[in-house]
């Protein structure tokens, strides 16, 4: 089995994955013409139109992070081939720790404190108890179960969106169109874990903004393609938002002439939510390779549905 690593941490990987499959030849991307014609399995993040072209027998593709968009965008690539996907694989703690603070930030008022502090003034707030800040948690798959369960241990009432109907402990489940109205009039703090697909494209705009309680928040640790950006800036100035922390954008690295950086009420972070931890990201690559050449089923990518 040959397989070629594209990442910005190539070499790390290549010496992980080649400890769990020894039998195996993991090269990276400098290796050959000639060794490329050769590869089977393409373990790569958001790899280049080109190297396709270079991948001649090709059998499967491992994305070595949990959002397929980029990939599946790539005018390049195979439609016939099978895509495996990292699930969670210790990206979940992570995201749930990044949406406690974001949900923290705008329940205990440290979004006012910061402009209180910029004008010298000092007045306190009186806090707002857990039991009446509900949360929604839009997507339910690994990562945003575990941030929408993280939350209701923590003693906010959540309430969690997905396409399909899901039973989660401690969570309040909406599914459908239907679904999503009612939660949204209901949270104060609205958390985006859903994948970046036609369907979910801009699905925060202006209707839906207008739909959740005025001074709600929003916090996306998700995929930039989910949000309007136009639509989120006016929600911003009119009020409708209080406030937002933004991790992932449409574009990245986000432009540094973007409106997003200096506007007062939103808060910016460089896509860092939820880090691949390489040592539990490696076992699921190496679990798919291995399930690749044996032929034995796994969970692949639906291109249509795009994830």
């Amino acid at each position: 089995m040959r397989v070629l690593i594209h990442h910005g941490n190539a070499d790390a990987w290549r010496e992980a994955l080649s400890r769990r499959l020894p039998h195996a030849e993991i090269l990276t991307d400098e290796a050959s013409a000639e060794q490329r014609r050769h590869v089977d399995y393409l373990a790569a993040w958001q790899p280049p139109a080109e190297l396709f072209g270079e991948l001649e027998r090709l059998k499967g593709i491992v994305n070595l992070g949990a959002g397929v968009d980029a990939l599946l965008d790539n005018p390049a690539l195979p439609r016939d081939l099978p895509i495996v996907k990292l699930r969670d694989a210790g990206m979940a703690g992570p995201i749930a720790d990044y949406v406690r603070y974001g949900v923290l930030h705008f329940q205990r008022d440290f979004d006012r404190y910061a402009r209180q502090q910029a004008d010298a003034e000092w007045r306190e707030h009186a806090v707002t108890d857990k039991a009446d800040w509900p949360v929604g948690v839009l997507g339910l798959g690994a990562i945003g179960a575990k941030v929408a369960t993280s939350l209701a241990a923590d003693g906010f009432p959540v309430h969690g969106w997905s396409r399909t109907p899901r039973t989660l402990e401690g969570v309040t489940c909406h599914h459908g169109d239907e679904g999503l109205t009612g939660l949204l009039g209901r949270v104060r703090s609205l958390v985006l874990l859903l994948p970046g697909t036609t369907a979910t494209h801009q699905l925060i705009n202006r209707e839906t903004l207008a739909r959740l309680p005025q001074g709600a928040s929003l916090i996306n640790p998700g995929r930039g393609s989910l949000i309007d950006e136009s639509a989120l800036l006016d929600a911003l100035d009119s009020g409708q938002l209080r406030g937002a922390l933004l991790d992932a954008f449409p574009v990245e690295p986000l432009a540094a002439d973007s409106s997003l950086w200096s506007h007062p009420r939103i808060l910016i972070t460089p896509h860092m939510a939820g880090p691949t931890p390489l040592k539990d990201a490696v076992d699921q690559v190496a679990e798919a390779l291995r399930a690749f050449e044996a032929g034995t089923p796994q969970p692949t990518i639906d291109p249509d549905a795009g994830y």
